[in-house]
């Protein structure tokens, strides 16, 4: 019996880790693939404070890991398929391997959005992909194209540029979505063409991604364009399916909490960027996290 599982070793989970353990519960983490989560799909932070001119994401979550290690606590490997309350929780995982905690904290995140065009599954991983940091050095002196406006999309086209012989971005509005400083960047960058107005309909290939198929959303017009790699930056879907019969989600499936990171389960809290909150950043992942753990030293000593 743990007094605490968290759920994922992301920023939010990592830095629930960490006042968990100094405030000492019995604390256990488990992360399905590795930790660091989403943020790891970036190649580095310039807005994290106190790291003038950034610091690389894989540093970052190295330092919040060895934090977490230097308090005894655990980090094991391993994903949750549901939760069950049963003398506290009861959490089960994918190989039927069973917890026991007081309480539990989610810090599950979420993952990339698709874009259900025709052809997107067929070549996902042949050309289709969903990282820029995973996979650009695949695509040295192609020519590829980023689907999306917002700062993924445009930091994934800046990085991009180092290895690929041309890149495109594609957003359907006319403007970007990203912050001001990423929009002057890629603006002001004569190698990077942006597509505007339109979307992609078909991603075409027999083997690996050939070309595309798209569309603009005023004319409806169809243009093909040859292209070798598509990265997808759409969006994120909170990674909260196995949450549905526990605790209330949005319609969009993002986690509702209180202010102290409350669920409408008592003994469950949330953070990060599986819960509904304003801004999706590392920084409040964080804040989130440290809130959720103080939350729940809070209950325990109550219960």
């Amino acid at each position: 019996m743990f007094d605490l599982v968290i759920i994922g070793a992301g920023p939010a989970g990592l830095t629930a880790a960490i006042y968990a353990g100094r405030a000492r519960l019995k604390t256990l983490v488990l992360e399905k693939l590795s930790p660091g989560g989403q943020v790891m799909l970036t190649d580095s932070l310039e807005n994290y404070p106190g790291f003038p001119g950034g610091i690389t994401t894989k540093e970052l979550i190295e330092r919040l890991v060895q934090q977490v290690e230097d308090l005894d606590i655990e980090i094991e490997l391993n994903q949750i398929e549901r939760i069950e309350k049963a003398n506290g929780f009861r959490l089960n995982s994918q190989d039927n391997k069973e917890y026991q905690a007081k309480a539990v904290i989610i810090a599950t995140g979420a993952q990339p959005k698709k874009l259900d065009c025709v052809g997107e599954d067929k070549l996902r991983g042949r050309g289709v992909s969903y990282c820029a940091i995973c996979d650009a050095p695949l695509y040295k002196n192609k020519e590829i194209l980023v689907v999306g406006g917002g700062d993924k999309a445009v930091e994934e086209a800046l990085y991009l540029k180092r290895f690929a012989k041309s890149v495109k971005l594609i957003h359907r509005r006319d403007k970007l979505r990203a912050t001001a400083v990423l929009q002057e960047r890629i603006l002001n960058h004569k190698s990077i063409e942006i597509i505007w107005k339109s979307v992609i309909k078909q991603i075409q290939g027999k083997e690996r991604v050939e070309s595309i198929i798209i569309q603009d959303v005023e004319t409806k017009l169809e243009r093909k364009i040859s292209i070798e790699g598509v990265f997808v930056s759409v969006g994120v879907a909170p990674n909260t399916e196995f949450l549905k019969e526990i605790i209330n989600l949005d319609e969009l499936g993002y986690i509702l909490t209180d202010e102290t990171m409350r669920t409408s389960c008592l003994g469950i809290f949330a953070c990060g960027d599986c819960r509904k909150r304003p801004l999706q950043q590392v920084i409040t992942a964080c804040s989130d996290g440290a809130v959720a753990a103080v939350a729940c030293c809070k209950y325990l000593e109550e219960n």
